[in-house]
């Protein structure tokens, strides 16, 4: 099998700072808001950097063997608060990840997030405006709170009040060839719902030691790689038996598609047991592909999408099975995901990492006739 097609992409979330600034560590957060680090010390927000993520140091290295590229434009994406992010975007100049610079390892730092002023939107990709005043963060509670350390500032951000705020990241990545890698809903709406209330849930538990609240907004982003029990809510799975079949429903209610990234794959597991032999049936496979003729190629080189059977948003998927269900028969259903294709896991030299092979659980349900 050619080598080409046995690559699945690698796509990217993008964002980045107006200009270079200094960011206060994210270790400072920690004394005042213990709880709140220690669950953004645990996210993909906090080990988005190659030296931490294994998935996306084994596609920047295919990059780089391929490209000869000495830049390291994921910076964007990975390491905003990086002090040499403008050599990173800018044509000619050279700058690779480092892991001794403190600035790369701080990813996408607690400063970074609480410093965006506002959110430009570009065709490409948006961009995230960061306020020059250092020690004044933006959130999305008290207009003010007096803090030894910072000041916090609500009353004129809309997208921290609307909890738009991560659109400026997450909204979509546009090649240059012209095609969307990646995206969430444009509209930026689901039932009242949004970005932040989906995947900052309130949790028990005061945000700050300075002041006591009984919960505070996780931070440690629910998604396909971490706490994704918390959005299995906005996903449900029923049956409908028939006479010699029955039909799987999965409603995905939120505004995107069940999973974003073309390198992951969904599942859907389904398994009869009757009088105590279970039987395995057929796995509906959810999948996008881009590529460039035809064959599935880097995101930097796609041009088209090649295969989309990803259930998309506010969609119903029915999934069929002939199989004709008697009194007594229990059905399970597991809908998970892979986050690399376990046909490319080889390719990019991952077979001994766990996060790439192993098979993530979503959502189970059963059904007894």
């Amino acid at each position: 099998m050619k080598t080409i097609s046995l690559i699945l992409l690698f796509c990217i979330s993008v964002f980045a700072n107006d200009s270079v600034h200094e960011f206060a560590p994210s270790k400072d957060c920690q004394k005042c808001h213990a709880q709140i680090y220690d669950e953004f010390y645990g996210s993909m927000h906090s080990n988005a950097t190659v030296d931490k993520d294994v998935i996306h140091k084994a596609v920047w290295n295919k990059q780089v063997a391929m490209t000869k590229t000495e830049q390291y434009s994921c910076g964007k994406c990975h390491t905003p608060a990086a002090d040499n992010l403008d050599k990173m975007l800018k044509e000619g100049e050279k700058a690779l990840p480092d892991a001794k610079n403190a600035t790369h390892q701080e990813a996408i730092s607690c400063a970074y997030c609480h410093r965006i002023e506002k959110i430009e939107e570009h065709k490409q990709s948006n961009t995230n405006i960061i306020s020059k005043t250092s020690k004044e963060y933006y959130g999305s509670g008290r207009s003010s709170l007096d803090s030894p350390y910072h000041k916090i500032k609500t009353d004129e951000n809309e997208n921290f009040k609307n909890g738009n705020i991560c659109v400026g990241c997450h909204s979509h990545n546009v090649n240059k060839a012209g095609l969307n890698l990646c995206s969430t809903n444009v509209n930026k709406e689901m039932n009242e719902s949004n970005c932040v209330s989906c995947h900052m849930p309130k949790v028990d538990g005061s945000f700050s030691s300075l002041t006591d609240t009984k919960t505070h907004s996780f931070h440690g982003f629910a998604g396909a790689h971490n706490n994704s029990n918390m959005l299995a809510k906005h996903v449900d799975i029923s049956l409908l038996k028939n006479i010699d079949h029955f039909i799987v429903n999965i409603d995905n209610r939120s505004s995107h598609a069940l999973l974003l990234h073309p390198a992951r794959v969904a599942v859907l597991k389904i398994s009869v047991t009757r009088d105590e032999k279970t039987t395995e049936l057929e796995k509906e496979i959810f999948v996008r592909v881009i590529g460039k003729g035809g064959e599935p190629s880097m995101p930097w080189m796609a041009d088209s999408v090649i295969k989309d059977t990803m259930i998309q948003a506010n969609e119903k998927r029915a999934v069929k099975r002939e199989f004709k269900l008697e009194k007594g028969d229990k059905v399970d259903v597991v809908l998970g995901w892979f986050l690399v294709n376990p046909k490319v896991v080889e390719a990019l030299g991952l077979q001994d990492e766990k996060v790439a092979a192993e098979f993530k659980v979503f959502k189970k349900q059963s059904f007894t006739f």
